[in-house]
């Protein structure tokens, strides 16, 4: 072919209409939108036939087989002993030497007692005190005076020996009374009475400024009977109760006053009356 062939109008492509782009054939198919709507129509189809003709069966679990398992290991156990490193360097019980060294023989203990006869040592009877003579002989001892008791010395009792029992009438004065004190000592009278007084117990209620303002004679107690009352002793505890003065205080003060009385064998005249 020449060029003049290849370039005439009569052999050249048809151009396709319009402005240059090509044109979409007719029949190629469905659309997207048609096909997800078929897709869509046919997942609900399955669904409800699953929702109506399904069984519903609760989940059996499945059996639990061939789970390792964990378990102590015990002494017997031939695959731990072979772990021990001590295995063949020392002694072990289950060796072929065990049945040897585990089984100790019976050792009887031997017995201490003699049963030899004495063998005494040859002595004789001359040479008895020989030593001690010639010691005697060749020596000189001072002498000396024994006198094994020592010297005696004479001491005198450090506290003086009191009498047991009080030889003047005392005064107790007891409870809360017992806080405020007395500017001066008083004494009291022994009785000349040939028996035993009962103690004169008096209760009194003093006052802010130390006054005795109320006196009531009480029983005497345990351990005294009516007949070893005094009349006298009590009244003479009355009075001396009342003319006590005691200690400023806050407030009044209640307490007790015990009047110890002390006998003294009565007087007696030369006809034998008292």
């Amino acid at each position: 072919m020449n060029e003049a062939a290849a370039n005439s109008p009569g052999l050249a492509k048809p151009q396709p209409p319009g402005d240059g782009w090509p044109v979409e054939p007719r029949n190629q198919g469905w659309s997207r939108n048609r096909w997800l709507a078929v897709i869509t129509l046919i997942f609900a189809t399955h669904v409800a036939l699953i929702c109506l003709f399904g069984q519903k069966k609760p989940a059996v679990p499945r059996a639990v087989t061939n789970v390792p398992m964990l378990r102590l290991a015990n002494d017997v156990d031939e695959p731990l002993a072979l772990n021990d490193p001590t295995l063949f360097a020392l002694p072990h019980q289950r060796d072929f030497a065990s049945a040897v060294w585990l089984k100790l023989p019976a050792v009887k203990s031997p017995s201490f007692r003699w049963t030899e006869p004495p063998r005494w040592l040859p002595l004789s009877a001359d040479d008895l005190g020989a030593t001690f003579g010639r010691l005697m002989q060749t020596n000189r001892f001072a002498t000396y005076r024994l006198d094994f008791r020592p010297a005696l010395a004479l001491s005198t009792p450090v506290l003086p020996v009191e009498p047991m029992l009080p030889q003047d009438s005392t005064m107790q004065i007891g409870g809360e009374l017992a806080r405020r004190q007395l500017p001066a000592e008083i004494t009291l009278t022994n009785w000349p009475v040939a028996a035993v007084i009962a103690p004169s117990v008096v209760q009194v209620l003093v006052d802010a400024a130390g006054n005795v303002i109320s006196t009531v004679l009480l029983p005497p107690g345990s351990g005294f009977t009516a007949t070893d009352q005094y009349n006298d002793a009590d009244q003479r505890a009355l009075v001396i109760a009342r003319t006590l003065r005691f200690t400023p205080s806050p407030g009044p003060t209640i307490g007790r006053i015990i009047f110890n009385w002390h006998t003294v064998p009565p007087e007696t005249t030369p006809n034998g009356n008292e």
